[in-house]
């Protein structure tokens, strides 16, 4: 695809605005938010990584580790090392943590990854969840692009082989969810066992993106080119191009569920569901720049994909900022105002890299001002700058409703992540505005 000039739309105060904004991030991400993962995250008793922190960084007293902050902490560590962060203390952190869940979660009789341990690495939850098994292709192949470590490539590797083994459905497509350790299907309803869901397959798409880049392997190319054509034809809204949550076997959409291995909420499986006409403007705006993403990898042509990314920000700009107080909301109708108007920690993050995405690719005025909109938010409210690291939900106002730094699904994944991201995205921008 063609290079945008961007000097065009974005004139010279806007260039003072990259700058500023490469400026307050460079040495909060260097000075703060990674030093506070590296120094507070590393259990230098057991191996892995402690996950629970109180509003100050303090631990809270529960030590459990879930695979999902385990893998998300080795391949945030794995990211900030391949971006030339740390000096090499990202990379010591991502070695020992991959140590630990071989040796702990891996499951040597049925293979995958176990959900949840003690601080020792004595199992406690042996279910296999597809999230999960998605960020073990995810983040082990980040780490073998990090390290050159071959530990990395056959972990990735190893776990991919058994989701397309146990999990994938060969008769409608995609992927079943929930099981046992013994990758039997778990029950439907609560237990989700007969859903599909665009959070993992999203997911998924991110993983073997990873897999991918990692082994350029036919196989993988090929599965990551399917999943992609899956999202964009079965899980997006036929009329406004939204993401839909959750779906039957044969993709018909359903209304919202919780289910009872969470991996993202800490809110109860009785709540209602949620409408189907709901969309989420954090997983639309993530969605977006992983899809650009994997298809940079692939080598693809952007161009038919554009539309599609162009609708969901759009949507997202339109009904999911907030223009009066700054920041994302949560969620809402496809065509209408949010009705969910808390702001979580990781959809303000997704959106930072999404909306500069959205700059780089159709050089209008109105993705920057989403931008710094919610730059602006987070580091206002979102941050606790006495530590570095962002809380987890925020009233619509900014004011603190969920006060924890770390939890055990919250980790250093999307916050890290993001900042390398958006830094990454400021840089190109300033260096085709001076060009």
């Amino acid at each position: 695809m063609k290079e945008v000039s961007l000097s065009s739309a974005l004139t010279l105060p806007i260039r003072d605005r990259v700058q500023r904004s490469i400026d307050l991030l460079e040495p909060y991400l260097t000075d703060q938010l990674l030093p506070f993962w590296l120094d507070h995250s590393i259990d230098h008793e057991h191996g892995g990584f402690l996950s629970y922190f109180d509003r100050n960084g303090k631990p809270t007293g529960k030590t459990n580790k879930t695979l999902i902050c385990q893998l998300r902490m080795i391949y945030s560590m794995s990211h900030a090392h391949r971006t030339g962060l740390g000096g090499g203390r990202c990379l010591a952190a991502a070695q020992q943590g991959v140590e630990f869940v071989r040796k702990h979660f891996w499951d040597p009789e049925f293979g995958g990854w176990y959900w949840i341990t003690d601080r020792t690495g004595h199992i406690i939850n042996d279910g296999k969840i597809m999230y999960g098994q998605s960020f073990g292709v995810y983040a082990l192949a980040e780490y073998g692009l990090a390290s050159g470590d071959p530990v990395g490539k056959e972990y990735a590797e190893k776990t991919f082989d058994v989701i397309q083994r146990s999990s994938a459905d060969c008769y409608l497509g995609g992927f079943w969810e929930m099981f046992y350790r013994d990758w039997s299907l778990k029950p439907g309803g609560e237990f989700g066992g007969d859903r599909k869901t665009l959070d993992v397959h999203m997911h998924l798409m991110e993983a073997f993106t990873a897999l991918y880049e990692l082994t350029g392997a036919p196989s993988h190319r090929r599965k990551l080119e399917q999943i992609i054509a899956l999202l964009v034809h079965k899980m997006l809204h036929p009329q406004f191009g939204t993401g839909m949550a959750q779906f039957d076997g044969a993709f018909q959409p359903l209304p919202a569920i919780l289910f009872r291995d969470v991996w993202g909420s800490d809110r109860a499986v009785d709540e209602p569901a949620r409408p189907i006409n709901n969309t989420n403007y954090g997983h639309n705006i993530e969605f977006c720049w992983l899809l650009k993403l994997a298809l940079e990898v692939l080598q693809s042509d952007l161009s038919p994909y554009l539309p599609v990314i162009r609708r969901m920000v759009d949507q997202a700009h339109e009904y999911g900022v907030d223009w009066e107080y700054g920041g994302m909301f949560v969620e809402g109708p496809n065509d209408g105002p949010a009705t969910q108007m808390l702001k979580e920690f990781w959809q303000q993050a997704e959106a930072l890299t999404g909306f500069l995405d959205a700059v780089i690719l159709f050089n209008e005025q109105k993705y920057w001002d989403a931008f710094e909109n919610i730059l602006n938010f987070v580091w206002e409210k979102n941050i606790n700058h006495e530590v570095g690291e962002w809380y987890a939900l925020l009233e619509r106002d900014g004011r603190v409703k969920w006060d924890y730094l770390g939890h055990e699904w919250k980790i250093s994944y999307h916050t890290v992540r993001a900042v390398i991201e958006t830094l990454k995205r400021l840089k190109l921008i300033r260096e085709r505005l001076h060009s």
